[in-house]
């Protein structure tokens, strides 16, 4: 892999990983587009350094609010931090699951198959669609709302379905405050991705012997940047219910996707 492509990778999952487009959808499409000449262990290894370098851009974006979540976590006392972090525990149930039981299944599903990613697109469309026009409540996220949103980010493994996208519509769908529903889905998923990356790790006996660590670093910090100014710009987009414009593109896009492959 050249250093352009490294860097365009990098754009592509900082951009998508926080956009309501589909991270993991884009890559499939990227890898078809750029044709992808790296063996499994490398690809997988530079998959887990994007996903590193858009996971380190949250905890540096909400890094204030994740210290009161630690602390919180390990309090005695039952205040809104507390809360919080019990929240956030059972919104992660759903997805470990899925992934634990269910890995291998889905793997297979992520080999270029653009007719799934198209397919899914259509969904993601429909969710931000519906959740630009529904009429503003006020309940709180709750226990039983943060299954159902760990509910909606299991799907969302499926590539195709934005995991930000069927996080954040699934929070609005509910009733939740746009601006509070889009914290909670990006704040969710940092424990997800950190433990998927040392689990992946672990499992494929990954080293850096004869890896190019100049394309890494690259590919991180292009990842990390972008995922910072992407993360800044969703929740502006979401609080203004502006994200009809992402359910076009991705109409657009899984068109494109099942025209092409068909």
């Amino acid at each position: 892999m050249d250093y352009i492509e490294s860097v365009m990778l990098g754009i592509i999952q900082g951009l998508t990983e926080f956009l309501p487009i589909s991270s993991s959808g884009h890559l499939e499409i990227s890898k078809v587009i750029l044709g992808n000449t790296l063996s499994n262990k490398e690809s997988l290894l530079f998959t887990i350094v994007l996903h590193c370098a858009t996971a380190f851009s949250t905890i540096f974006f909400f890094r204030k609010e994740l210290i009161e979540i630690i602390n919180g976590l390990f309090s005695s006392k039952c205040n809104d931090s507390h809360s919080f972090s019990v929240q956030i525990i059972i919104s992660m149930i759903p997805a470990v699951f899925i992934g634990l039981f269910f890995e291998e299944n889905i793997n297979s599903l992520f080999d270029g198959n653009l007719i799934l990613v198209g397919s899914m697109l259509f969904i993601t469309a429909l969710l931000l669609f519906l959740s630009d026009f529904l009429k503003m409540k006020n309940n709180k996220i709750g226990f039983k709302n943060s299954f159902l949103i760990g509910m909606a980010q299991a799907v969302a493994i499926l590539p195709g379905i934005s995991r930000s996208g069927a996080t954040i519509a699934s929070a609005v769908i509910l009733g939740i405050d746009r601006e509070k529903a889009a914290r909670f889905s990006f704040i969710m998923v940092i424990p997800l991705i950190l433990g998927s990356m040392a689990k992946s790790l672990i499992e494929n006996d990954i080293n850096f012997q004869n890896i190019d660590l100049i394309s890494l670093f690259l590919g991180f910090f292009s990842a990390f940047f972008t995922g910072l100014l992407a993360c800044k710009w969703m929740i502006s987009l979401v609080k203004k219910s502006k994200l009809y414009y992402f359910s076009i593109y991705c109409i657009i896009l899984g068109s494109v996707c099942i025209i092409y492959s068909t």
